[in-house]
């Protein structure tokens, strides 16, 4: 019987990861730090929870588990030092692989951070090209791939790089839709910025993908087009059903507000998800990637576009109470 640790169980990829192979009955070892939010997600999608048994996040309590498969998608996005990203991105998941038997099939979920963005001249980055990550969760992601590729160069690990991933389940977007229904929808910066994306079922399928493969190192993931700042917004409103005009935001006004978000939050022991190292993925023009290594080496295919993505994170919102649904 396929046996598949999962950390991460109940963020957005790793929810969509076990709902799925939940529904294929897998048998599902869930690390989590909520065992009342992995039973709610459990009985929000209505998938037995028999097959499923939580684990804490404490890999020295777990025992002589024996999973065949693991997918390693927890992480930390936001914090306000590196301390805190490294105790997690990188110590934690080493902890993690560590606790995995030899023969078990184990890919990391990186981020198309730890490359860093565009570099200028190239039409989109690849796996040639130097890293250069531009903040510290960019940073802490790239340090978890060179120790892995050092620790465990025994053990095939395959490192999954995304980029913004998108679908039902996904909070992130849940400010992109309250955005979108005023009358003035604001993009940050003047220029016109691009990025890659790929939809979350999608991101799924190369997970297993990756696991028949037995592929090693890292790897770009994500849809073969493109998108622009102005169409993602744009996007968005059109799946919410609102009429308005998307305007620029000046970068100083963007910089500005981290800077105070950034400073306040210290007061309330709170971490925002827009702090003066997070806005500098903002203020990068270009975040787009070449998936076609990847796809040459497994024959994975992304199949959902913006749209489709967009509208189910939006019904997913809607769902939860937390948009009201468009008339």
């Amino acid at each position: 019987m396929k046996t598949l640790l999962l950390t991460g169980a109940t963020g957005f990829l790793g929810s969509h990861m076990l709902v799925s192979e939940a529904q294929a009955g897998t048998r599902i070892l869930a690390s989590v730090r909520d065992g009342n939010k992995l039973r709610r997600l459990i009985a929000s999608e209505g998938i037995s929870g028999e097959n499923i048994i939580p684990l804490g996040v404490d890999p020295s309590t777990w025992g002589d588990i024996k999973p065949t498969h693991a997918l390693l998608s927890a992480g930390v996005l936001f914090a306000r030092d590196r301390e805190t990203y490294h105790s997690v991105n990188v110590d934690w998941t080493l902890r993690v692989l560590e606790a995995l038997p030899m023969e078990c099939r184990a890919v990391v979920v990186s981020s198309q951070a730890a490359g860093g963005p565009t570099p200028k001249g190239v039409s989109a980055r690849r796996e040639v090209d130097v890293d250069t990550p531009i903040t510290l969760y960019g940073k802490s992601k790239l340090e978890l791939e060179r120790a892995i590729q050092l620790s465990h160069s025994k053990r095939p690990v395959t490192i999954l790089r995304p980029p913004m991933i998108l679908g039902g389940r996904d909070t992130a977007t849940l400010p992109l839709f309250k955005m979108a229904a005023g009358l003035v929808r604001a993009k940050p910066g003047l220029r016109k910025k691009e990025y890659s994306f790929i939809a979350a079922e999608d991101a799924v399928e190369a997970v297993r993908a990756s696991w028949e493969s037995g592929l090693s190192g890292p790897f770009y993931i994500a849809a073969e087009n493109t998108i622009t700042d102005v169409e993602l917004i744009d996007t968005a409103a059109r799946v919410g059903k609102s009429r308005g005009i998307t305007l620029p935001l000046p970068h100083l006004l963007v910089k500005c507000f981290s800077r105070i978000v950034d400073a306040v939050p210290r007061l309330r022991a709170s971490v925002p998800s827009l702090t003066r190292d997070r806005a500098l993925d903002i203020w990068a023009d270009r975040w787009v990637v070449d998936s076609s290594l990847f796809r040459k080496q497994t024959q994975w295919t992304s199949t959902l576009g913006l749209e489709q993505s967009l509208q189910r994170a939006y019904d997913f919102h809607v769902a939860s109470g937390m948009l009201n649904q468009a008339s």
